[in-house]
């Protein structure tokens, strides 16, 4: 396979066209087909079927349908990252244009990263519209249901567990949804959850095989825009998302930016995310995580204490259609580390099937989450601080069970410079600590201030 270079693409592929997007409605739903032209002669066709039959005004909605084609078009740019983005299927403001070419700066990080590709030169990218008529937000009449979207791994199943448990009314919402989620969904007594099916152009996988350029993009943001575009649909009040405040560390600076993994799970981009939806499509329906106040560690403190959910959940990314743990990934080994000095040693072997801790490719990932190796796993992983003090914690549960510690973590320990002293100065930062930074409603912040409290409290 000839790999073509950067410059090879832009020269050979000067555009990618937003041509149009058609809308069916049918015993389905609402399909939308998304219609990018990479000039000049690759069309693609990507789809999105969201289950609403009612009838309804797609004039009403053109608006969040167009924006959603927005996200899904980043995913076709990036093949070869040509120099201009078109814009001809609706109309997009200059406020428009200044958070789409945020969102490329940022949520592209990762694949300008691993591709090596130099994305600070002037005009790397033009995104032009055809019409930049300022489309006006409008009001939508919602009911008071929370949408929350559930991906089957501990955050987004605790965050459905507290909700469901409330009182509250809840309406699941799932994109392609894997077999964790659905069981998740119906182990907490819920039904009917929304579920959203998205599906790729055949040709992006092709393109991909035969050198054109591949990698991350910003998934969450294209979520948060389905999210509101069914909250809309449906009349819901709320989208609520179950990211950390430990979703705001990058992995590694590049080009003199911070490249982040979970950019797009970031505060900063719910800020602008939501600055952005209320001003541009609605001030009617509310986004915003409502974990955000907590860590990634205290997160598996309190998930520990949704027994019915432990053997359900899955949190890696490799064998998600098998519905399994692979132990063998950064993901695998950051949710084996925080669980770990939470859960009994005999509920880990269940849930995991052994002991992580004496996988060799499991201590490789856990160097590098704890700073031992200088870039973080690109990966949905908590901070390099909570880390180390899940490594700490955890010997001292090998230490409480009277149970051999592996060498390796002692190894590692060693390699980070930690001491067991570590602990309490570990703890102020990433354990004790409940972070004021968020955009949590009242309620819910009780709700989910209430979780951590009983979580500290000996089972």
């Amino acid at each position: 396979m000839h790999v073509m270079s950067i410059e090879e693409l832009r020269f050979k592929h000067p555009r990618l066209v937003y041509r149009s997007y058609d809308v069916l409605t049918d015993e389905r739903g609402v399909t939308i087909t998304y219609n990018f032209l990479l000039e000049p002669d690759i069309w693609f066709h990507p789809t999105i079927t969201i289950p609403h039959k009612e009838v309804f005004d797609s004039k009403l909605f053109e608006n969040f349908i167009f924006h959603m084609g927005l996200l899904e078009a980043m995913s076709y740019w990036k093949l070869a990252c040509p120099r201009e983005l078109v814009i001809e299927a609706g109309s997009l403001s200059s406020t428009g244009k200044r958070f789409i070419e945020d969102l490329f700066l940022h949520g592209l990080g990762e694949f300008y990263y691993a591709n090596g590709i130099d994305f600070t030169t002037e005009n790397f990218v033009t995104i032009c519209s055809t019409s930049e008529k300022e489309k006006l937000a409008i009001d939508i009449a919602t009911k008071p249901i929370d949408l929350v979207l559930v991906g089957g791994g501990k955050d987004s199943a605790l965050l459905l567990s507290l909700l469901a448990k409330s009182g509250r009314m809840i309406k699941p919402l799932v994109v392609n949804p894997s077999t964790a989620a659905l069981e998740i969904i119906r182990s907490l007594g819920l039904s009917d959850p929304v579920v959203v099916t998205r599906t790729l152009d055949p040709k992006l996988l092709e393109l991909n095989k035969n050198g054109y350029l591949n990698g991350h993009t910003p998934f969450s943001a294209l979520l948060s825009f389905v999210g509101v575009t069914v909250a809309a649909l449906f009349g819901y009040e709320n989208v609520i998302v179950a990211n950390e405040q430990s979703a705001n560390e990058g992995n590694v600076m590049y080009k003199g930016i911070e490249i982040n993994h979970q950019y797009s799970k970031s505060l900063r981009y719910e800020n602008l995310f939501r600055e952005y939806l209320h001003k541009a499509l609605t001030p009617s329906i509310s986004y915003f995580s409502a974990m955000r106040p907590f860590h990634d560690i205290q997160m598996s403190k309190m998930f520990s204490r949704v027994p019915e959910l432990l053997p359900i959940f899955r949190s890696c990314n490799k064998l998600r259609a098998a519905n399994m743990w692979c132990g063998n990934c950064a993901k695998c080994a950051f949710t084996y580390l925080t669980l770990f000095p939470f859960v009994t040693y005999e509920k880990m072997m269940q849930i995991f099937g052994d002991d992580y801790f004496k996988r060799p490719a499991i201590l490789q990932f856990i160097r590098e989450l704890v700073g031992v190796i200088p870039i973080k796993p690109f990966e949905c992983v908590g901070t390099r601080e909570e880390a180390k003090l899940a490594l700490l914690l955890s010997l001292k549960s090998y230490k409480q069970m009277g149970r051999e510690i592996p060498e390796g973590l002692l190894r590692i320990k060693t390699e980070a410079g930690l001491q067991d002293g570590d602990v309490m100065q570990l703890s102020l930062h990433s354990f004790d600590h409940i972070s004021d930074m968020h955009n949590v409603p009242d309620e819910h912040l009780i709700l989910v201030m209430d979780a951590w409290t009983k979580s500290q409290e000996k089972q």
